[in-house]
């Protein structure tokens, strides 16, 4: 079975995992390739924003407008009470859709760690399907997601699948993430190969798909420094970019 994420210790853990490699590499390389920082970018989609940390995040480095949601109802509180921000909005999404968002109307999107917690290729589609309907022609929207080539490698606050082991395309992977206490929060997520992102980019009509892999050793680039042992040259991310 899958991660229950509308738990509230589920929730609570995942607030308190150690998000050092995202905060050093998964984040800035998603806002950089969302192209955040240029004129015309007012508003941002953050789709599964769980605690909020991200939108945060973008909200004030970049000054942005964040329409951040998610499907589950304890990471908006969460978010709700430790995040709030005159920039960020949060939504609560039922049956993958962003009712509250027309066609059109935002000018980036983002997803973190959204895909490989879901198991349906239907469900993903879906969404994918969704982003493409709310952004403006020319928005960029931006996957991170574990990097299915890295699996198993015990990285700086997480491992994401056993080691040794390799994957099925959906099948279901054991993830490790580091917390205050010591003992790692233990989740489930699912194993999707880098082709599966781009087919699903492409099916819904997203064009100039890029696919990120950084690693610490190119952490300067985004203005990040090199703090980082394990992702000094094997990515534990990857970013899949696209266009509509």
């Amino acid at each position: 079975m899958s991660t229950h994420w509308d738990g509230a210790e589920v929730a609570a853990g995942f607030d308190a995992y150690d998000d050092l490699p995202e905060s050093r590499l998964g984040y800035p390389a998603v806002f950089s390739s969302l192209r955040l920082s240029h004129a015309g970018i007012g508003r941002v989609l953050d789709y599964g924003c769980g605690p909020g940390k991200v939108a945060q995040r973008a909200a004030r480095q970049y000054r942005v407008h964040v329409e951040a949601a998610d499907s589950s109802a304890a990471m908006l509180a969460i978010a709700r009470r430790k995040r709030p921000d005159p920039l960020i909005s949060y939504h609560l999404i039922q049956g993958n859709m962003l009712s509250f968002l027309s066609a059109g109307s935002v000018d980036a999107a983002m997803c973190c760690y959204v895909f490989i917690n879901i198991g349906s290729l239907d469900q993903i589609r879906q969404i994918v399907a969704e982003v493409h309907r709310v952004l403006r022609p020319g928005g960029r929207f931006a996957i991170l997601d574990t990097n299915p080539d890295t699996t198993g490698i015990q990285f700086s606050t997480f491992r994401s699948g056993e080691p040794g082991r390799v994957y099925a395309a959906g099948e279901r992977r054991q993830v490790l993430l580091a917390q205050p206490d010591g003992d790692p929060l233990e989740i489930i997520d699912f194993h999707w190969p880098k082709a599966v992102y781009e087919d699903l980019l492409r099916q819904s009509g997203f064009r100039d798909i890029q696919l990120l892999e950084p690693v610490a050793a190119d952490a300067g680039a985004h203005g990040a420094d090199v703090a980082l042992t394990a992702e000094a040259d094997r990515p534990p991310f990857l970013i899949i970019v696209g266009e509509r």
